[in-house]
Parts: structure tokens; C-alpha cells; sequence
């Protein structure tokens, strides 16, 4: 049996751990959208300011900006178990697509397939950690997926999908951070 201290720090600390995971790889999607940008002074601005938009949303998390929490998480019997599950399926998942994309010759399909991945392992983790925001997560990371598949099909290069799939994972990654750190 858990006491309401015990509920009450599990829920902060996985809201504070969730809003710093969702930073750092709002950061990475940041990089990857950089990386496709040709000119070296905007690339290293948006790899700057993705690095200040990342030191803010931990700064929130810890600082707890959120206040007490407005509403204790209900976990899932196991959700631990569950979330491992759905976090190895992922990365499986993330080389499969690696593998496969490099495989059929479709190597602009890799972000997309990637964002894919990501946005789809989001359904059930809404539910194992109690995180209703997580569902809108999925959501954006899904269409930006398929925006990057129609930018790939439509002939765009490779640069320009990481461009479009890389800003706007990061985009939905950071605001998903910020409203779980201020929010809670």
C-alpha cells in the first residue's frame, strides 16, 4: 500500500523525468532538422536555439513550476513492465526502419519512418503513465510523419525531410515538455 506522499512524489518525479526526456529529444529532432540545412550560420542557430529551448524546459521541470500536483497519476498494474516493453519495441522498431529504408534504396524515408515510430510508441505510454497529454503527442507526431512521407514522395531531398520531419518533431516534442513541466 502507497501513501499519498509516496503517490505524490512518483507523480512528480515522473512528470519532472517525463519533461526532460521530452526536451532532450525535442533537442535531437532539433539537430536532425539542422543537419539538413546548408547554410552553416542557420544550422548553428537552430542547433543554439534548440539548445536554449532544452535548458529552459529543464529548468521548468526541476524548478516544479507546475506546483503541487493537481491530480495524482494513476498507474497501471505493471506499468513499469509495460513501458520497457514499449520503449525495446520502439527501438527495435527504429532499426527496422533504418534497415529498411537503407535496404529498398528509400533512404529520405528514414525520418519520417523514425517520427513514425515515435509518435505511435506515445498511445501507449499516455495510458501506462497516466499522461493524457501524450495522446496529442502521438497525434502530432504522427501527421508530421506523414508530412514528411509527402514531402519524400513529392521528390523533395533528403535534406529538406529532415528539415520538415526534424523541426516539427522537435516543435511538438518541446511543447509537450513545457506543458508537462508547467502543467503538470
Amino acid at each position: 500500500m502507497t501513501t499519498d506522499t509516496e503517490c505524490l512524489t512518483l507523480t512528480q518525479n515522473l512528470r519532472r523525468r517525463g519533461a526532460i526526456v521530452l526536451a532532450v529529444f525535442a533537442l535531437v529532432w532539433a539537430f536532425a532538422a539542422g543537419s539538413g540545412i546548408a547554410a552553416m550560420p542557420v544550422s548553428v542557430t537552430v542547433g543554439a536555439v534548440g539548445a536554449v529551448l532544452t535548458a529552459v524546459a529543464v529548468f521548468l521541470a526541476f524548478r516544479g513550476a507546475a506546483g503541487p500536483a493537481r491530480r495524482m497519476v494513476r498507474l497501471p498494474e505493471k506499468w513499469n513492465r509495460g513501458v520497457g516493453l514499449v520503449n525495446a519495441l520502439e527501438v527495435v522498431a527504429i532499426f527496422a526502419v533504418i534497415a529498411a529504408s537503407n535496404a529498398t534504396g528509400h533512404a529520405e524515408l528514414i525520418p519520417p519512418g523514425i517520427c513514425l515510430v515515435v509518435g505511435l510508441h506515445f498511445f501507449p505510454l499516455a495510458r501506462l503513465f497516466d499522461q493524457w497529454q501524450y495522446r496529442w503527442t502521438a497525434v502530432l507526431l504522427t501527421a508530421v510523419a506523414v508530412v514528411g512521407v509527402v514531402v519524400a514522395v513529392a521528390g523533395s531531398t533528403d535534406e529538406t525531410v529532415r528539415v520538415v520531419v526534424g523541426a516539427g518533431a522537435a516543435v511538438v516534442l518541446w511543447l509537450s515538455s513545457f506543458h508537462v513541466a508547467v502543467r503538470g
